[in-house]
C-alpha cells in the first residue's frame, strides 16, 4: 500500500527538506470558511493537511482547538459534513495528503465500517485517533490500513524504550512525536531535546518522524526540521482563525487570508531548516 503521504515523504526527503503539516478544524467558523481556509493550506506551502474533527468532549486539545470545536459544532458540522470537506477539497487538488485528525466516538458512533469506506472515498489519506492506545488496534486501527489508510500513532516524551515498539506496531504514514507532556498549545519543550527524542525514535523505525504541539513560529519550525522529517503546526493556525472572528463568530478579515500569512512564514522556516 502506498499513499499519498508516502508519496510525499519521498519526494521531500530527494529535495532534504522536512515536512510542512498544518492541522485546522473542520466546520471552523462555518463550513464555506473552512474549505477556503483548507483550500489556503498547500497555496501557501502545507505539506501535509490534519483535518481536525470536531468532538464535544476532547481531552489532549488546549483551550483554543477546544473553542474551534465547539465554534464548528455550534455551525452544524458533523463528521459526515467533515468528509464532504474533504471531499469538496480534492475537486481541486488531488496531490495534498489528508490526515482526519481527532477522537474516536464520533467514528464509532458514524460505524467504523461505514466511515473507512466513505473516508476513502472521500480521499483521505490517513487518519490520527488520538484515544485508541495499540491495545485497542482491532476497534479502527487494522481495520484503516486494510482499507487503504494509514494510522499515525502519536508517541510522547514519557514512551519508553519498552513501550515504543508497541507503539509503533501498525503504524504506518508517518510517526507523530509530541514534543511535550500536556495539553495542545502549551509552550513547547527545548528543541535540543525534541531533536535528540527524534533521533531516538528513528533508532526504532524507518517511518519518517513528525513533531507538533507547540510550535508556533518560522523560527521553531526551523530548528525542529533540522531533525525531525515533519513539523505540525495547529493551534497557531486556529489562533490565527480566532483572532479575525468576534466572539459571535463572525469574520472581521478574511480567516483564510490570515492563515495564508502565517503558514507562508511557516513554510519559509521549515524550507530554511537544513540549508547551508
Amino acid at each position: 500500500m502506498s499513499t499519498r503521504i508516502d508519496a510525499t515523504f519521498a519526494r521531500l526527503k530527494a529535495e532534504n527538506r522536512p515536512a510542512l503539516v498544518t492541522y485546522f478544524m473542520g466546520g471552523d467558523p462555518d463550513y464555506a470558511t473552512s474549505l477556503s481556509i483548507m483550500r489556503a493550506l498547500p497555496r501557501s506551502g502545507s505539506d501535509i493537511i490534519e483535518l481536525g474533527m470536531p468532538f464535544s468532549d476532547p481531552m489532549a486539545d488546549g483551550p483554543a482547538i477546544q473553542m474551534a470545536g465547539m465554534r464548528a459544532l455550534k455551525g452544524g458540522q458533523t463528521l459526515a459534513k467533515t468528509l464532504q470537506l474533504a471531499r469538496d477539497f480534492r475537486a481541486e487538488d488531488d496531490t495534498t495528503p489528508i490526515v482526519m485528525m481527532g477522537y474516536y466516538n464520533p467514528i464509532y458512533i458514524y460505524g467504523v465500517d461505514r466511515f473507512l469506506v466513505d473516508a476513502k472515498a472521500s480521499g483521505i489519506d490517513g487518519l490520527i485517533v488520538v484515544d485508541l492506545p495499540r491495545e485497542m488496534d482491532a476497534e479502527l486501527c487494522i481495520p484503516a490500513v486494510k482499507a487503504g489508510l494509514n494510522f499515525i500513532r502519536l508517541a510522547t516524551p514519557t514512551t519508553d524504550e519498552k513501550r515504543l515498539p508497541a507503539v509503533l506496531e501498525n503504524t504506518s504514514g508517518f510517526v507523530y512525536y509530541v514534543s511535550m507532556t500536556g495539553i495542545t498549545g502549551s509552550a513547547i519543550a527545548d528543541t535540543s531535546k525534541v531533536n535528540a527524542a527524534v533521533t531516538r525514535i528513528k533508532g526504532h523505525t524507518a517511518l519518517p518522524v513528525c513533531v507538533g504541539f507547540g510550535v508556533k513560529t518560522a523560527e521553531q519550525a526551523r530548528l525542529i526540521g533540522k531533525a525531525a522529517d515533519g513539523v505540525v503546526v495547529g493551534t497557531a493556525i486556529i489562533n490565527a482563525i480566532a483572532n479575525v472572528l468576534t466572539p459571535d463568530g463572525t469574520p472581521t478579515a478574511d480567516p483564510a487570508e490570515a492563515v495564508a500569512t502565517l503558514v507562508s512564514g511557516l513554510a519559509e522556516g521549515v524550507r530554511r531548516a537544513r540549508a547551508a
